[in-house]
């Protein structure tokens, strides 16, 4: 079982090294992992290349304009060869070494069309303290549930059947894909007990209150237009939901 990484990349030198180890030290094997990068003006790609010989042909890449995070993202997975696809962020790291091979047994022994898990918010900076918990246990959409869209591995199957992100939302267009997604009832998802993903606080939906007031009015929209009812119902359980995993990273650090 062939595994797609998709990574898109603008000016991400800072942060780029640690997600590119995080894949390279995977104990499984079997994986393909695709750099879409936006022309960036630094050191990105300079990066990409230096790392390109530790991948042993495992990694390809394309460095072209594009119209945003959800564009580039779409190239990445039309250009995916891999039987099941991922997305991992840029400033984001695979949590354990054993990440991809807890993915690729859970789907062949549950055989379900995917697989999510928790997640963990880390500080900017470091990437050492958690500032946010995600579990992900099965839910409602009703009541503001739905997976860590980076824990979330497809395989491509899934893909064609529920189409590309939609490019209008410039922040929420994963929670578009994922409200498709789940409310399609022939897919099975497998929910995997663990954290399989680090990801850095600063983004544009994570960054402060103002990133996430962004957040909440588009995230609404897509409720909207997914034909969710009371949608302003579901705004308050995803309030809450926030509330209650900064919460619980309180919690992990005693």
């Amino acid at each position: 079982m062939k595994i797609s990484i998709v990574t898109v990349t603008y000016n991400s030198e800072k942060t780029l090294k640690d997600t590119l180890e995080s894949i390279l030290k995977q104990t499984y094997t079997d994986y393909e992992h695709i750099i879409v990068d936006g022309l960036s003006n630094d050191n990105t790609m300079q990066i990409v290349k230096e790392y390109e010989a530790k991948y042993q042909g495992k990694l390809r890449y394309i460095s072209e304009k594009d119209t945003g995070l959800y564009d580039a993202m779409n190239k990445g997975i039309k250009m995916a060869t891999g039987d099941v696809i991922g997305l991992l962020n840029s400033d984001d790291m695979l949590a354990s070494n054993q990440a991809l091979e807890t993915i690729a047994k859970t789907l062949e022994e549950t055989g379900c069309d995917g697989t999510y898990a928790d997640l963990i918010f880390m500080d900017e900076e470091t990437m050492s303290k958690p500032k946010r918990i995600w579990k992900s246990p099965k839910g409602k959409i009703e009541r503001g549930w739905h997976p860590a869209h980076p824990t979330l591995y497809l395989k491509r199957e899934v893909y064609d059947k529920i189409g590309n992100f939609h490019t209008q939302f410039r922040i929420c267009a994963d929670y578009d894909f994922m409200l498709r997604l789940l409310k399609d009832k022939e897919i099975q998802l497998a929910y995997i007990n663990e954290y399989l993903v680090y990801m850095r606080t600063g983004g544009t939906s994570t960054n402060g209150l103002k990133g996430y007031l962004k957040n909440l009015k588009e995230s609404h929209q897509v409720l909207v237009e997914n034909h969710i009812k009371h949608p302003y119902l579901v705004d308050t359980f995803r309030i809450t939901k926030t509330i209650m995993q900064m919460g619980l990273s309180k919690v992990s650090k005693k």
